[in-house]
C-alpha cells in the first residue's frame, strides 16, 4: 500500500503521527503548504507537518499552487491519499488518481460546518457537540460521501485550543480505526444530505470584533471560539484590546452594552445586550497578554468603571 499524506498545520500533526506509528513503511510522501516567514524577524519556518515528516525521513513536497503543480504528487504513485487541513483546493487530476481514492479527515460532523474554520465556528455558533468525519473527497468543498464519524461534546470550559486538541486526537483514532475497512473495500459510503448543511468559512477580520449588544452567551462563545488565535477584540480608550477569556454572569444591568459596570475578584464585569460577562484575560494594545486583575491594578478601578467597550 502506497500512502501519500497531505496536511499543513498542527491539527494534522497528530494524524500524520498516527500513520507513522502504524504505516510508516507505506508512506511514500508528504505534501504540505510552502513554508512561511513568521515572527518579528520573519524567519522562514517549516510547516508543522513538514517538520514531523523530516524527523521521520519521509519525502516532503511543497507545491506553490497544487492546482498547477500536481504532477509531483501523481509521480509518487499513491494507492490512497489522506488529507487533513492541507489548505488548498485539490484538483481532479489528483482526486481521480489513487485506486482507493482521496479521503479527508474533517473536523466536524458533516454535513454540518463545511469549510475551513469548523472548530472556530462550532464554538462561536453555540454547538453543543461537534466531531470528526472521515470522507471521500470530491470537487466541491466537503461534500463527498462519508465513511465514518465520531462525536465530541463541546463544554463551556472549552476554547479553540482545547477543542482543537480533542478533535485532533479523536480524528487520529477514527482514521486508524477506519483505514482497514477502506483497504479491504468493506467501508461504508454515506451520501451527505445537503439540505442539512451549514458552513464554516474562514474567519474574517471584522468577525473578530465583539458586539456587546448581543447576548452574553454569544459574546462568551465568540471570545472562546477565537482564543488563543486570532483573539477576539474590542476598543477601549481608543485602542484595540484582545480579549481571551471570560465567564458568564446571570445578572442584568440597565447600562449600555459594552459598559464596564463593576469589577470583581476575577475581572471586568461588562454589560451585554442580555445579561453580562466578566472579562478575565486580556492583551492591551502594545502590551503582553495578562489576567484582567493585573490590568485593573495597572489602570485603576475608578478609571475603568463606566467606560464602554466599542
Amino acid at each position: 500500500m502506497r500512502i501519500v499524506f497531505m496536511g499543513t498545520p498542527d491539527f494534522a500533526v497528530s494524524v500524520l503521527q498516527g500513520l507513522i506509528d502504524n504505516y510508516k513503511d507505506s508512506i511514500v510522501g508528504v505534501v504540505s503548504q510552502p513554508d512561511k516567514r513568521v515572527g518579528r524577524h520573519q524567519v522562514l519556518t517549516n510547516t508543522p507537518v513538514k517538520e514531523l515528516a523530516l524527523k521521520n525521513n519521509i519525502k516532503v513536497i511543497q507545491p506553490e499552487k497544487i492546482r498547477n503543480d500536481f504532477q509531483c504528487v501523481i509521480d509518487l504513485n499513491p494507492d490512497i491519499i489522506i488529507t487533513c487541513a492541507y489548505g488548498q483546493i485539490i484538483p481532479s487530476e489528483i482526486l481521480d488518481y489513487p485506486k482507493l481514492g482521496c479521503i479527508n479527515v474533517h473536523a466536524s460532523l458533516l454535513p454540518k460546518l463545511r469549510g475551513g474554520a469548523p472548530i472556530h465556528k462550532a464554538i462561536i455558533d453555540g454547538y453543543k457537540e461537534t466531531g470528526v468525519t472521515i470522507m471521500y473527497m470530491d470537487k466541491s468543498m466537503d461534500t463527498g460521501d462519508m465513511i465514518s464519524k465520531v462525536e465530541v461534546p463541546i463544554l463551556d470550559s472549552d476554547n479553540l485550543e482545547s477543542l482543537h486538541d480533542k478533535l485532533s486526537e479523536a480524528g487520529t483514532k477514527l482514521l486508524l480505526d477506519t483505514l482497514p475497512s477502506i483497504f479491504d473495500g468493506t467501508n461504508e459510503r454515506i451520501v451527505q444530505n445537503s439540505e442539512e448543511a451549514t458552513y464554516a468559512y474562514n474567519i474574517k477580520r471584522e468577525e473578530e470584533h465583539i458586539d456587546f449588544s448581543k447576548t452574553n452567551r454569544e459574546v462568551f462563545n465568540l471570545i472562546r471560539g477565537l482564543s488563543p488565535v486570532p483573539g477576539a477584540n474590542a476598543i477601549l480608550f481608543g485602542k484595540e484590546m484582545k480579549i481571551y477569556n471570560s465567564k458568564l454572569i446571570d445578572k442584568k444591568y440597565n447600562n449600555k452594552p459594552g459598559e464596564i459596570v463593576d469589577i470583581n475578584k476575577e475581572g471586568l464585569i461588562v454589560c451585554c445586550g442580555e445579561l453580562s460577562i466578566v472579562i478575565t484575560e486580556v492583551k492591551p494594545f502594545g502590551k503582553k497578554r495578562m489576567d484582567a486583575i493585573s490590568y485593573i491594578n495597572g489602570i485603576g478601578k475608578n478609571n475603568l468603571i463606566g467606560k464602554v467597550f466599542e
